[in-house]
Parts: C-alpha cells; structure tokens; sequence
C-alpha cells in the first residue's frame, strides 16, 4: 500500500504542474454548468404572460363585460383595446397581441333566449400557446353558459326565463371542482441540473489521465524500472488506480460545493451526495481502467476513454433529460452516467437514502464489473 501511495503521489504531483487536468476536473464543468443555467435559467422563472384584445360587437350585453372581467382578474393577462375584428386580426398579425375573443352582436340576448351564440377567437401565427390558452378561456366560459343554460331549461318548459332565474343558476356551485396540484416538490432547478450532469460528465474525462498512466509508463520507458525496483506490479495498478480516485473525488466534491454557493444548486441530502461521488468515481475509474486497456498506445487509449466518456453522457441524460425519452429513458441505465444522474436527482427532488438505493447499487455493479477485468488486464499489460 505504502509502494501504492508513492507511485500515486507522484502521479498527482506530475499532473498538478499539468494546468489540463485542472481545466478537465474543475473549471470546464462549473463554467459550462454556469453558461447553461445562465442562458436556460431564464425559462424557469420568467412567468408566462399574454396580451389579448376582446372585441365587444354586442352592445349592451353584460356577458362579454363578464369575460373581459374575468380576463382583468388574471394577473398574467395584459388587455388591449380592438374597436372591430379586423383590427384585432391586424393586431394579431403584427404580434402586437398574442389573441382576441369576438362577442358578435346580439350574443347576450341569443344566449338567454336559448337560441347559443358564436365566439370567435382570433390567435396571432407566432404565439400558439398563448393562443391555445385564450381559447381555453373562450371554452371554459362558454361551458359555463351552456351549464347555465342546462340549469334554466330544467326548470320546465314552461317556466319564466328572467334575471332571478339565471341568477339562481349561477349561484349554484360546480359539481366537482378540479385543484392543480403543483409538483413543485418534484422539479429540479435548471442550475441543480447542469451542476449534477456537468459534474457527471466531466468526472469520466478527470479520472482517465490516472488510468492511461500504464501505458504512459510502458511508452516513456518508465514501466520496466518500476518493475525492476523491489515494487510490486499491483502496487503500480494500483498507485495508478489511487491517483484517479483522488482526482475524482477532490474534483467532484470542489464541483458540488461550488456549484451549491456559486450557481445555487441544491445537492440535496449529503450523506446520500457523498456515497453516490464515492461510488460515481469508483465506476468511473474501472470504466475508463476497462477501455484504456483495450488500447494498445496512450493517444488510441484517451480517444478511446473520449467516445465512451461522450456517448455514456448523452445516453445517461447529463445534458438534457431523458427519463421521459421512451427507449433512450430505459436504455440509460447501461451506463453508470445514467444510473448517477438518476441518483442525485432523486435527492435534489428532495429523496433521502432509501431513495437512491437502487442508483448506488447499479453504479456499484458496474464499478465492480468493470473494475474487476481492468485489474485483469491491466496485470496482463504490465507483465508484457
């Protein structure tokens, strides 16, 4: 161990002259984090907000002065005026307003005679959304008026439609009432998001340099006069084995408190945090240890550890998420990003360690797989 710890030491000394290693294991991850949730933070907290017209040909009616209260009441509704329809579609096709709802003339009185009434709801090409919702809205009331409608004619043929009657009707509560509950609880942060998959994606490039070592040994010459010296060659595995988990561990654990103060990102429970970057680098280590040693010189090696490192990230989610991806969201547990992204999410949602239980157990297989043939075939490399 003693042996072990001499060759690792080294191997960290060499790579802290290196300014790469630094660059790979800490500043690209936390600046691309940031220019993620820079550039995407805006969608999370901006608001949604739509500016519509009502266009009220029905003189004297009270119910499109309804609708226009109902749409003042709603704080993310901006109201502008529109004397016609064909001022209000000029204003919708100059994106001057995202809709406009059209009472015709005599919409009132041919609602309360029972004969129905049109709305027309006129949305602007470039916002289908805030269209989609004003139409919504033209629904939802006049669904209403139907229920209304519904109500009076109940009360019998023959009965006397006045201003009581349609009162009482309005008066009477819904049947059932629809609550939107929030999952709030359930959401990560754009900043947690890009903190956890750059920290993930990231960690496969940090911990690679240790595991090419062997063959930067052999290719310096330096191999065969570790092996001559009273060293053993799994002291050598070893060693270099030790230094990539020191950089995986020293880079992530900078990332996660950085992130946490610089970008706001919530980690979630820190015992849970701390055993998926243990087991995270473990599985990084043996991935990278398993592909190095199907390589046969240190520049085939890293672009070996590269396209394992990039398909791994874009298949596990640490770039955009994918559990909801059909056959990608399944998929993504072949790779220990995936199983790593599914873990720190879950206690970024707010899970504790019966919650991750599975994440560390998938990363922990694969760190055992992959590490137990890398040990194999690095004894197989260093004996040639």
């Amino acid at each position: 161990m003693r042996d072990a710890w001499t060759i690792a030491t080294k191997d960290l000394r060499r790579r802290i002259r290196d300014r790469t290693a630094i660059l790979v294991a800490l500043v690209l991850p936390l600046g691309l984090a940031y220019i993620f949730s820079l550039t995407l933070g805006d969608v999370e907290t901006r608001g949604f907000e739509a500016t519509y017209a009502v266009v009220n040909r029905d003189t004297g009616g009270h119910l499109p002065e309804e609708f226009t209260a109902l749409l003042e009441g709603l704080d993310f509704v901006t109201l502008r005026e529109a004397s016609s329809a064909s001022e209000a579609d000029s204003l919708a096709s100059d994106g001057e307003i995202d809709a406009a709802v059209v009472f015709p003339e005599g919409f009132t009185d041919g609602v309360e005679a029972g004969g129905g009434g049109e709305i027309t709801v006129i949305g602007a090409p470039e916002a289908a959304i805030s269209a989609l919702v004003a139409d919504s809205l033209a629904t939802s009331f006049a669904s209403n008026l139907d229920a209304i409608g519904l109500s009076v004619a109940a009360a019998g043929p023959g009965s006397p439609i006045d201003d009581q009657l349609v009162a009482r009707a309005q008066a009477v509560p819904p049947g059932a009432e629809i609550r939107s509950a929030g999952a709030d609880d359930r959401a990560v942060s754009q900043s947690t998001f890009f903190a956890i998959g750059m920290a993930v994606f990231f960690l496969f490039f940090a911990v690679e340099f240790g595991v090419r070592g062997l063959l930067e040994e052999r290719e310096g010459g330096t191999l065969s006069r570790l092996l001559v010296a009273p060293i053993s060659p799994s002291s050598v595995i070893g060693g270099k084995a030790l230094a990539s988990l020191v950089v995986g561990l020293v880079s992530t654990s900078l990332l996660v408190v950085a992130t946490t103060w610089l970008l706001d990102a919530s980690w979630g429970d820190p015992v849970g945090v701390v055993l998926l970057v243990i087991c995270g680098v473990l599985a990084a280590v043996g991935v990278t240890a398993l592909v190095a040693t199907l390589a046969t010189t240190t520049a085939q090696a890293g672009a070996f550890v590269s396209i394992v490192a990039v398909v791994g990230g874009l298949l596990g989610g640490t770039f955009f998420p994918i559990s909801q991806a059909g056959f990608l969201g399944t998929i993504r547990f072949l790779s220990p990003q995936g199983w790593l992204m599914e873990g720190f999410q879950e206690l970024a949602y707010g899970g504790g360690l019966w919650d991750v239980v599975w994440p560390l157990t998938g990363v922990l297989v694969i760190a055992a797989v992959t590490g137990a043939i890398a040990w194999t075939r690095s004894k197989r490399l260093v004996a040639r």
